[in-house]
């Protein structure tokens, strides 16, 4: 059956998914990394384990649905750990990343998915994601005060690229990148060499502060920012897949890998997009074969995890930083816009992105927790105060 559908546009679809989802995010990640004091060795070993989980989702959903279920790392997760797992250590990030797969997998079998995701008013999830995203797009221009040149041609890129080919905008950059840092000759190859990841395992430290001031903001993130986005693809171009067990196995897969370093499992939305569409496959039946080869792209890319961070090991700080601010800005804007949209929650919205920002935090706790709560806490009084 795999055979007869196969189709050379659904695997390019694929393969230029994995392509776009590693080029736009994977210095996010490495951030996150950074901020729990990952080793380059353990760096790789977050890449293999995300790299084998997204490989056994995409491949075993999409095959067993007929759909082109396209799972991902969390971009907004990922980014929300940078700033958060300051001042904590591996041990206790992997204790946050299996308490969060716990808590996934338990609304996944449930069925709770949907009910619990609108507990919390969509403009405050929003702003609290973007009052995390904001140091991002920060560092974009704080960035160019070192490396202008650099920095301002990856910007000059970005915008061109967003008028005449947005899917491919940040890939564009990354390249446009490459070769300033090449033309200056200030890239040193040395320490590069082709190699596996090899795993390893971190044993988890549950620290009850982390795991409500992290980890409850990143099962956030996911669930409104990643996984809502992915079905709402999904329905898009007519996959009636059912919810649960995509959350479930997802969440379950985040699980397995935790130690390993998978932070967060999820559908994609962006990139899942591209093989959703027509470009995929005129007919909608054959389109799972782009998930299938999204799929092998993933567990390539894992298995290349060590090259991978020695390649971006070699480029300027400032470059990396930039590429990951320039990947979050449509994103920030997204968000921004849904916080203000509706005049009801716009105080409140304002109050937790500006809360979230400020990186203030208490009791051990992030910021983006103490976001949330400030922003339910304006909702609360000012619901109090219309009543009356």
């Amino acid at each position: 059956m795999i055979l007869k559908d196969l189709s050379l546009s659904a695997v390019v679809a694929g393969f230029v998914a994995v392509l776009v989802g590693f080029a736009s995010s994977v210095a996010i990640v490495f951030q996150a990394a950074c901020a729990a004091g990952a080793s380059n060795e353990v760096m790789a070993s977050w890449l293999l384990a995300l790299g084998i989980g997204m490989a056994a989702t995409c491949i075993g959903l999409s095959w067993y649905y007929k759909a082109p279920v396209i799972t991902a790392w969390s971009t907004p997760g990922a980014a929300l750990l940078a700033t958060s797992l300051q001042g904590l250590s591996i041990e206790q990030a992997t204790g946050v990343f299996i308490f969060t797969a716990v808590l996934g997998l338990f609304i996944g079998i449930s069925g709770w998915f949907e009910k619990l995701t609108k507990l919390i008013p969509l403009p405050l999830a929003s702003a609290m994601l973007a009052g995390i995203l904001l140091q991002f797009g920060f560092a974009i221009f704080s960035s160019m005060q070192s490396q202008w040149l650099l920095v301002g041609s990856m910007c000059l890129v970005y915008l061109i690229a967003k008028v005449y080919l947005p899917r491919y905008a940040i890939l564009l950059v990354l390249l446009s990148g490459i070769i300033t840092v090449v033309l200056g000759g200030s890239l040193d190859l040395s320490a590069v060499t082709l190699s596996l990841a090899q795993p390893v395992w971190v044993t988890p430290e549950f620290s009850v502060s982390a795991l409500i001031g992290v980890g409850l903001p990143l099962l956030l993130v996911t669930m409104a920012s990643q996984n809502i986005p992915g079905v709402a693809v999904l329905r898009a171009s007519g996959y009636n897949t059912p919810v649960s067990p995509l959350i479930s196995s997802t969440a379950l897969s985040t699980l397995l890998l935790a130690p390993w370093g998978a932070f967060s499992i999820n559908l994609a939305a962006i990139t899942a997009a591209i093989c959703t569409g027509t470009e995929a496959h005129p007919e909608p039946q054959k389109r799972y074969i782009a998930g299938i080869a999204a799929g092998v792209c993933y567990l390539l890319a894992g298995l290349a995890g060590a090259t991978v961070v020695a390649l971006f090991a070699a480029f300027p700080i400032e470059m990396v930083a930039a590429l990951a601010g320039l990947a979050l800005i449509s994103t920030i804007a997204a968000n921004l816009a849904t916080a203000t949209s509706e005049p009801k929650y716009r105080d409140a919205a304002v109050i937790t992105l500006l809360v979230t920002a400020s990186g203030a935090s208490f009791f051990d706790l992030a910021s983006a927790f103490w976001g949330l709560i400030a922003g339910a806490v304006t909702v609360l009084i000012q619901k109090r105060e219309s009543a009356s």
